[in-house]
């Protein structure tokens, strides 16, 4: 059919700009190390920055779960897929997250959607970073909402939006914690003090923080905290905690928990022990750190620019696209994973190998990774 003619040309089109996108199959997977295609390459590309996700007592709960309930929640939580080990989660994380109450999504990017879709509407306001995820941004796209978008971490600019937007039923600013991209921290002292100020809600979304940067906040704020399960918990979900009144409300009110399938009950054990690891032992905690120290003072030398990075997100900017890839090309062909990282995720001409560190990286694996990045650097930057 002629109707479906236009796949085939924008799919010449993405390759021809290096943006095409391919799968690759992971075999097996041993820590920081995984198989693909035969070949065993260090793993400098993910999100399980703790390693949770192969903790043995994370692996075990899971075990004993899956024995316990099966596989499947076989319901939305308001029909009947709300379990206990559901509501033992939904306590842990409000009791780690300091606040009230809390609600877990299947996933984050659910939570972010659900979330601005239920707090804010066509009458209301939604302000946020240039560099927020696409979750926020497109949770504000379906709102209905005013869309205004402040320059990165540019708090001039967002007071700014805030006097504009005086008008509004509802605001709402919402802000990465711990941006995905450039792997820095956002003002959030400031935020909320602006927040306060023009009487606005703020919400972060501490998807990669969480395990990783603590939060401190002042007491008795109002700040909604947005987070994943996927990432340093090493399992898979996203969460809200809040207020009770928040959280009861956004159990009646977001779409994205109220129309889909909960959580599996093994996924909500799992994330509850790698919870109970991380507030009772902070020993993968400092060796992430140590880790990531040890990264940047052997990488400083090359010269890379890391864009203010602060955090275990490194992003090492390339900007061609091209080169981008070949360099990527030649990490794996050398042993290490570190995957591309282009438009439309990031703005065109500010591709990137994004780094991440993880606890369970060795130092020698990290010795080698910078022994080939400066291979990289003259092979393709120089």
């Amino acid at each position: 059919m002629k109707a479906f003619d236009f796949l085939r040309t924008e799919l010449s089109e993405l390759r021809r700009e290096n943006l095409y996108r391919t799968l690759r199959m992971i075999e097996n997977s041993f820590g920081p190390k995984l198989t693909i295609g035969g070949k065993q390459l260090i793993n400098f590309c993910s999100n399980n920055y703790l390693g949770l996700s192969e903790h043995p007592k994370v692996k075990e709960r899971a075990i004993e779960a899956i024995k316990k309930y099966g596989v499947g929640s076989g319901a939305s939580r308001l029909v009947s897929g709300n379990f206990d080990v559901h509501e033992e989660l939904e306590e842990i994380i409000a009791a780690y997250e300091d606040t009230e109450a809390s609600i877990v999504f299947p996933t984050g990017y659910m939570a972010n959607v659900g979330t601005i879709q239920a707090l804010v509407g066509p009458e209301d306001a939604v302000i946020f970073d240039k560099l927020d995820h696409a979750s926020i941004i497109d949770g504000a796209r379906l709102s209905g909402a005013k869309l205004m978008v402040y320059g990165h971490k540019y708090l001039e600019k967002l007071e700014k939006a805030l006097k504009k937007s005086a008008g509004a039923r509802r605001r709402l600013i919402v802000s990465d914690f711990i941006f995905s991209m450039d792997g820095d921290v956002a003002p959030v002292e400031e935020m909320l003090e602006l927040s306060e100020k023009y009487d606005a809600m703020l919400m972060l979304d501490v998807a990669h923080s969480t395990g990783v940067v603590d939060l401190i906040l002042p007491e008795n704020n109002n700040i909604i905290i947005m987070g994943t399960l996927s990432k340093a918990i090493g399992a898979l979900g996203g969460f809200v905690a809040g207020s009770k009144d928040l959280i009861e409300y956004l159990r009646n009110k977001a779409r994205s928990f109220i129309y889909t399938t909960a959580l599996p009950p093994a996924i909500a054990a799992a994330a509850s022990a790698s919870f109970e690891i991380i507030s009772t032992d902070d020993t993968l905690q400092k060796k992430l750190w140590d880790n990531i120290g040890h990264l940047r003072k052997k990488l400083d030398p090359l010269g890379y620019d890391v864009i203010g990075s602060e955090t275990q997100i490194i992003p090492l900017m390339i900007g061609d696209t091209k080169k981008t890839m070949d360099a990527s090309q030649y990490l794996f062909d050398n042993g290490i994973l570190l995957s591309a990282i282009r438009p439309p995720t990031v703005p065109r001409d500010t591709s990137r190998l994004r780094l991440t560190v993880m606890a369970t990286h060795t130092k020698a694996d990290i010795d080698h990774l910078v022994s080939k990045l400066a291979e990289v650097k003259e092979k393709f930057l120089g």
